[in-house]
């Protein structure tokens, strides 16, 4: 009965905030390193991170930096008003976007790294990879992209696209970390608009039927 009553509950709505910002998501998340590596002179977005335009030695600190808490702010609006997402996947974005500052807040220098950055960028990564999964839905009402096998798909590409990063990363002989990292940071942000504005879609298509 208990589990009859939990099922006939109607799914969460995916408010307006949360639908504008998973749609400006992978927007800004572009923006940001295009904008701010077009003004340093002599970066090279094939070799060099995202990270190291927000790096304290990088000309363009504030404006790489500012783009990392708008992506933050982002993740934490879709974390909150995206309600037709399961809890923990919603906490798992929540504590992604907390990563995002957490990064920001200790930069990556220019020679070495950072510990700090590192367990900050790698937690967000990990967590923006594998929250589709936690976000599942297996409810017959529940949008196709939030069924089980959609978002065991979505996981693990996303798992794999950002182990593949972060192997090319800790890599010191690897000429293309700026390139897979941008791959990997677009494709995450665009997974989640992707699955916000699905799940809008059907329903809007759900009331209209109603």
């Amino acid at each position: 009965m208990s589990q009859q009553v939990a099922t006939s509950k109607p799914l969460g709505l995916i408010a307006k905030p949360a639908l504008v910002a998973a749609i400006i998501g992978p927007i800004q998340s572009a923006s940001g390193w295009l904008i701010a590596g077009s003004l340093w002179v002599g970066y090279d977005p094939v070799r060099q991170t995202i990270s190291d335009l927000a790096a304290d030695e990088s000309p363009v600190k504030a404006i790489m930096s500012s783009f990392f808490v708008f992506g933050g702010l982002l993740t934490l609006i879709a974390a909150i008003y995206a309600r037709t997402l399961s809890m923990p996947g919603r906490v798992a974005l929540f504590i992604s976007a907390l990563c995002t500052f957490g990064l920001t807040i200790f930069p990556t220098p220019l020679v070495g790294y950072s510990i700090w950055h590192r367990i900050f960028a790698i937690s967000s990564f990990a967590l923006s990879a594998g929250w589709p999964l936690l976000a599942m839905r297996v409810r017959k009402d529940a949008p196709w992209i939030l069924r089980p096998t959609a978002t065991i798909i979505g996981t693990a590409a996303q798992t794999a696209l950002a182990l593949w990063f972060l192997s090319t990363w800790t890599d010191p002989s690897a000429t293309a970390v700026g390139v897979w990292e941008r791959v990997v940071a677009v494709s995450q942000a665009l997974y989640v608009s992707v699955v916000v504005v699905v799940c809008y879609l059907q329903q809007r298509k759900t009331r209209s039927v109603a």
